[in-house]
């Protein structure tokens, strides 16, 4: 437990003694590492828990503060100062920074780890795009935050399980036969047009000219069911390539028509019916959504006898719950806003007890020059992930997707993301990692500098008290991301840091040949640095480059 987590604690524990609290209440206040450089002024943490219990406890925020000031002590505390109308600020011995500073260079990563570790199965279902065509630049949204989620959840030692749920049964997978045939027979010279509502994207002409140089022009006769399986088969794998290229790759692909074959879907149906919420009505077989607070009851049964969308819905959440999952999340685009209300309606009448965490993402737009751009003809109308990144590049793809908070609009800029200066977000962060290894190698060439042992930790001075606080704040970073999944607060918190380090370096001087002991410490401090970018990108599944 690191020194702030002792502080935080002991301080909780005051507070529950001192005003006879009870956990619910005590975990309404916070007590938070202050790591803004324009605000030194109050502390290094400071705390809002006597503007929290004065309702509670019919008091003043400034009298409770100053209760709190004139009583509460700690080893690492060397002061705490009442700031109005009633915030704390706890000022930290020098000390404390040298101790900080040797438990992240003796633990590096595990610093940063949760303890004790949730125990959830927790399975985590995103992009799950009809094979029916390629990828889009919306989809390319919902796989990073759902890759860094699991990225973030499994490095904090839960058990996350990325699921590609493949839907492959139904009306598009006609569709796609019908469209695909259609486009074999226009390539063989026959005068037929696609309907309005088949997919009129170009790769399927491309497709359709593949198949015919495989299979000759009697391809051209073959039934729906060839057409709709080749052209699955050959989307899917282009959807696999592409995720792959942007860093993305799946635990699980769950096909739909498994829901289909195995029965799961009448042993899920046959459950709500034991339940008491099926009821049939016009030859059709109706779920109660009602009973559980949507606006109205949904078809499972169609009156032909054919399952909708929502039946396979039932099915597949209950196949998650029998696998051991224990904790459900789906990341979808907000035209499934729909969605929400019915997939809880769904689970709470199967009666299964796992959560069931949905998190939906806005629109992305792309730009360029100012203007709204589009960058495939293969592809129709839309912006192929393929597309984005063969031109910006794997890493500027990932970090721009996910940095912004998922239910905002998100803009890529094309002309930022190109660039190659400070003002690209990824060129900066990443530069401020390799000038990390930079200094490390310029102290090896001037001074012999060997690297750093945990003894240097002694010569921490007032310099690098900022840059040692952001840099544990990523502890509580990380424990926010697991409990609201806001994933984008990690590219957030490394632009930040990289601003605080390039302000740093550019006050101080890091290697100083008259000035041993402060070279070691202020040297240990680029180390552990430079440990904490790399943790940090790796979580981004971003590279972290040798030199720029």
């Amino acid at each position: 437990m690191n020194i702030f987590k002792q502080i935080e604690n002991d301080f909780n524990a005051f507070l529950a003694h001192t005003f006879t609290l009870d956990a619910s209440t005590l975990a309404r206040t916070t007590l938070a590492i202050n790591s803004d450089e324009q605000k030194a002024e109050f502390g290094d943490l400071n705390s809002n828990a006597a503007m929290i219990l004065a309702k509670t406890l019919k008091q003043s925020p400034a009298s409770l503060a100053e209760i709190i000031v004139g009583q509460f002590t700690h080893p690492h505390v060397e002061q705490l100062r009442l700031h109005m109308p009633g915030f704390i600020n706890f000022f930290l011995k020098p000390a404390a920074f040298q101790e900080l500073a040797k438990e992240l260079f003796t633990q590096k990563e595990a610093f940063f780890k949760i303890y004790p570790a949730p125990t959830k199965n927790i399975n985590i279902e995103f992009v799950s795009a009809n094979p029916t065509g390629p990828l889009h630049l919306g989809h390319g949204r919902g796989a990073i935050i759902g890759d860094v989620l699991a990225r973030v959840l499994n490095f904090a030692g839960q058990k996350a399980t990325k699921e590609f749920y493949i839907n492959n049964a139904g009306a598009q997978m006609q569709k796609l036969a019908n469209s695909l045939k259609i486009r074999v027979q226009k390539a063989l010279g026959s005068d037929v047009q696609l309907p309005e509502d088949a997919y009129h994207g170009e790769y399927l002409v491309e497709l359709a000219q593949e198949l015919i140089a495989q299979e000759g022009p009697q391809v051209v006769d073959r039934d729906a069911t060839f057409f709709a399986n080749y052209g699955e088969e050959k989307l899917l794998t282009a959807i696999k390539e592409t995720l792959a290229s942007y860093g993305v790759t799946f635990d699980v692909w769950f096909p739909e028509t498994k829901l289909h074959t195995s029965g799961e879907i009448v042993k899920a149906l046959d459950r709500l019916n034991a339940n008491g919420y099926l009821y049939e009505k016009d030859d059709a077989t109706w779920f109660k959504a009602t009973a559980f607070g949507d606006d109205k009851d949904r078809v499972l049964i169609k009156d032909d006898g054919e399952y909708t969308y929502a039946s396979a819905d039932v099915a597949y959440m209950l196949d998650k719950v029998d696998r051991g999952f224990n904790n459900l999340i789906m990341i979808l685009g907000h035209d499934h806003h729909s969605y929400l209300m019915r997939l809880q309606c769904i689970r709470q009448a199967l009666g299964i007890d796992a959560p069931l965490d949905i998190i939906l993402y806005q629109l992305v737009k792309m730009k360029q020059s100012g203007q709204q751009v589009r960058m495939s003809k293969r592809a129709g109308n839309i912006v192929t992930l393929k597309d984005v990144t063969e031109t910006v590049g794997t890493d500027v793809a990932r970090f721009f997707f996910l940095n912004r908070k998922a239910d905002a609009q998100l803009e890529f800029d094309l002309d930022l993301a190109l660039a190659t200066t400070e003002e690209n977000p990824v060129y900066y962060v990443q530069y401020a990692y390799v000038r990390t290894k930079s200094i490390l190698q310029k102290a090896q060439e001037t001074i012999g500098y060997t690297g750093a042992t945990a003894s240097d930790a002694q010569y921490i001075g007032d310099a690098e008290h900022l840059l040692l606080k952001k840099i544990v704040s990523l502890q509580s970073i990380l424990e926010t991301i697991c409990t609201t999944h806001q994933t984008h607060l990690l590219t957030y918190y490394i632009l930040e840091l990289a601003h605080i380090f390039h302000s740093y370096y550019g006050k101080n001087r890091v290697v100083d040949e008259n000035n041993s002991e402060q070279s070691k410490g202020r040297l240990l401090l680029i180390q552990i640095l430079r440990d904490t970018f790399a943790t940090v990108l790796d979580l981004l599944g971003i590279s972290a480059p040798e030199r720029m």
